[in-house]
């Protein structure tokens, strides 16, 4: 397990969040893209990288496998792989997160094996990766399976027609790495088409790759003999946009996103709108405020893309304790994400958890007795307290929810976060947050 040293946040609520701040890039595209780097020999750059943990954790991975990593202080970082020195990642990898995965694909192309640890990641329902595993399959890995990880080996991948039971971001993130330089074609169906990935595909796209984005989530993949270096700005975070946008309506302040991609956040725009929260878009920024006095309920439906993220869900839970009414938000994508609550609901809310399907879209927990729908009643005054962050997207669930209270709270578990947010005590102060970083006395042995 890696550990860092215990970290807690101490926040006094109550104060409006009024300035501006730049969105970081997304996480969840720079850590793929640092592993499609692998799928060349030559260098690659990408621009304005968070300095968050998780990009340490992947660049440590990288670096096992052979990669040398440069930086120029400007937040660029140049890698690149020339010769692979390991087709092994490390036990000490072992559940921290969900890219050892990826890096099947990539060794397999470069070295015809791979040896990958167990994967982990927060934990939000089962996340098992036998769609990874049949995908690679089908296109000629043999993987063995034991306690500790997975052995991969492939002579060469070829082109398959690939049918996920599920649009999911990982799978299909896999699919396209294994196929880019595998012998023929590849047809991904029911693809997860994420702007993540469709930023992954850009980045590939500029390396040589052919891959074509279709209608009805059809993705298809051309192999080719090479790839070559490239240099990727990557998208805007929208979860971190997201999240300081309802920050700013939920304290009653006014918040200018410099970077903040309407194109990528449609969805949510419409939500914060229905809900009492105003937006404006002038040139690359977006600033946020509440347009009224009153916030009002929604129910809500959390989806793949282009539907409302499951990662918006967690904030948007704490907001809601501040409209007037019920709402009601049913969660599609994983069956135990709502956890968090019980917290919430000891700082004051009035939140209850059901099995039902509460709402109208397909949804594969119905009738399977997990607590996956979550009914609001609001308004309701929050009080500080101590806080005990369970995962990263809960994490900032638990910092709005600290910011809207009265008193003081003391949140747990900054290394959480810290795997997503760059400087968020750094960032929040310069908004107008009370917030100091204090050292915790909790056991803060679980891995980032």
């Amino acid at each position: 397990m890696l550990e860092t040293g215990a970290r807690a946040y101490r926040i006094r609520g109550g104060r409006p969040l009024n300035g501006a701040i730049r969105a970081q890039t997304a996480k969840n595209a720079v850590s793929k893209q640092l592993v499609a780097s692998l799928l060349t020999a030559e260098p690659c750059r990408l621009l304005d990288v968070p300095d968050i943990s998780e990009i340490e954790l992947a660049l440590g991975m990288l670096m096992e496998i052979g990669a040398t990593v440069s930086r120029d202080g400007s937040g660029a970082i140049d890698i690149q792989t020339a010769d692979i020195a390991s087709t092994a990642i490390g036990q000490r990898y072992s559940g921290v997160n969900r890219l050892p995965v990826l890096l099947i694909a990539p060794l397999l192309h470069r070295a015809g094996v791979a040896r990958v640890p167990v994967v982990g990641g927060d934990h939000i329902g089962e996340r098992p990766i036998d769609f990874h595993v049949a995908l690679l399959e089908q296109m000629g890995a043999r993987i063995d399976a034991d306690r500790d990880g997975y052995t991969a080996k492939a002579d060469r991948l070829r082109g398959a027609v690939i049918h996920l039971p599920y649009p999911s971001v990982g799978a299909t993130e896999n699919a396209i790495q294994a196929a880019c330089l595998a012998d023929g074609t590849t047809v991904i169906h029911n693809a997860a088409i994420e702007p993540e990935i469709v930023d992954t595909v850009l980045f590939l796209q500029k390396m040589g790759a052919l891959i074509q984005i279709e209608t009805d989530r059809k993705i298809v993949i051309e192999g080719v003999d090479r790839l070559s270096g490239t240099t990727h700005r990557p998208i805007a975070d929208r979860i971190e946009v997201a999240s300081f946008a309802m920050a700013a309506v939920a304290t009653g302040g006014r918040v200018r996103i410099a970077g903040a991609d309407q194109r990528t956040m449609v969805t949510f725009l419409n939500v914060l709108r229905k809900v009492g929260g105003g937006f404006e878009i002038v040139d690359d920024a977006i600033t946020f405020f509440r347009a009224g006095d009153a916030l009002r309920p929604i129910h809500i439906e959390t989806d793949v893309h282009p539907g409302f993220m499951t990662d918006w869900q967690q904030p948007m839970v704490t907001l809601l304790t501040q409209a007037e009414g019920v709402s009601v938000l049913h969660e599609t994508v994983y069956e135990n994400r709502f956890g968090y609550t019980r917290t919430l609901n000891d700082m004051g809310a009035n939140i209850a958890l059901s099995t039902a399907c509460l709402g109208g879209k397909p949804c594969r927990f119905r009738e399977r007795n997990f607590p996956h729908s979550a009914v609001v009643q609001g308004a309701t005054p929050l009080v500080g307290r101590r806080i005990e962050v369970p995962d990263l997207r809960a994490g900032f669930a638990y910092l709005l929810a600290a910011l809207i209270a009265e008193g003081q709270s003391e949140v747990l578990g900054a290394r959480f976060i810290e795997r997503g947010y760059a400087d968020i005590p750094g960032r929040l102060a310069s908004i107008g947050a009370d917030i100091d970083v204090v050292p915790s006395l909790e056991s803060d042995l679980a891995a980032q």
